[in-house]
Parts: structure tokens; C-alpha cells; sequence
């Protein structure tokens, strides 16, 4: 298995997320490569939490224009991870509230 630290990139704080957490869903942005059981193996182990179930998307990137030229953001991957009922919160997470 991959480096865990690889496979979860960042957390995506937004407004949904946010709200998503009193239900015990959390949104990271992950490598493109990972599949739904690799990333439930990075967050049990990074956070020592009980993942129950893992949802991802494929995100396209947005297309920018400057003046005359046009380009595109990379694509990337997102996955919202639901803990188990009996598993405690990702610390990460609890002072952003």
C-alpha cells in the first residue's frame, strides 16, 4: 500500500462540508489513482477513526480565460468519508465549526 499522507491530499472546507459534519461525513481531496478502499485504509490510519463508507468524484477542472488565452484547472478527485456510529470525530475538523 501507498503512503497514506499520499493518497489523502487535503480537507475541503466549505460551507456543505460543514454541515455534512454533524451527520459524521467529511470531504477531502484525494489522489486521482486512489480507489475507495485505499483512502478507507489512509483515514483509519491517519485519524484512528472507524470509516463505515467511502463516496467519490471524479471533479472536472473549471476552464479559465485571461484576455485572449484560454486554459483549464486540473482535474481532481473528492471523497466524503461517513464514520461508523460508534467511532469519534476527526480532530482536524473539530474547531473549524
Amino acid at each position: 500500500m501507498r503512503n497514506p499522507h499520499d493518497i489523502i491530499i487535503e480537507p475541503i472546507i466549505t460551507e456543505k462540508s460543514m454541515e455534512d459534519m454533524a451527520e459524521g461525513k467529511y470531504t477531502f481531496k484525494v489522489d486521482k489513482r486512489a480507489n475507495k478502499t485505499e483512502i478507507k485504509k489512509a483515514i483509519e490510519k491517519i485519524f484512528d477513526v472507524k470509516v463505515e463508507k467511502v463516496n467519490t468524484m471524479n471533479m472536472v477542472g473549471k476552464v479559465k480565460r485571461q484576455g485572449l488565452y484560454t486554459g483549464r484547472r486540473p482535474n481532481w478527485k473528492k471523497a466524503i468519508v461517513k464514520l461508523a456510529e460508534g467511532s469519534k470525530g476527526i480532530e482536524f475538523f473539530e474547531g473549524m465549526e
